[in-house]
């Protein structure tokens, strides 16, 4: 899994790791699936969309908070990830 680094906005910048499990676009916007742990570990996980200008140099992303957006693009990432189970807390 490949291990990327992301910025808060929050006032220290604070950074924190995530693990992307997967990526996809509906409808002509990037999603991605993240999770907190390693391969083969139980963790928390979040689907994230990139806000950020097709040409800027870095992405922006917030986490989907839109309950029927999240069912939908949940939906996607189950399809695509036969084997990994994803539960709404």
């Amino acid at each position: 899994m490949e291990k990327i680094k992301f910025k808060t906005d929050n006032f220290d910048n604070e950074e924190i790791d995530f693990y992307v499990l997967e990526h996809t676009k509906v409808s002509g916007v990037d999603y991605i699936l993240v999770t907190d742990s390693e391969a083969g570990e139980d963790g928390d996980a979040l689907i994230l969309k990139n806000i950020g200008a097709a040409d800027d140099a870095e992405s922006i992303f917030e986490i989907v908070a839109d309950e029927i957006e999240l069912n939908a693009v949940a939906a996607v990432f189950n399809s695509l990830l036969e084997d990994t189970v994803l539960e709404e807390k």
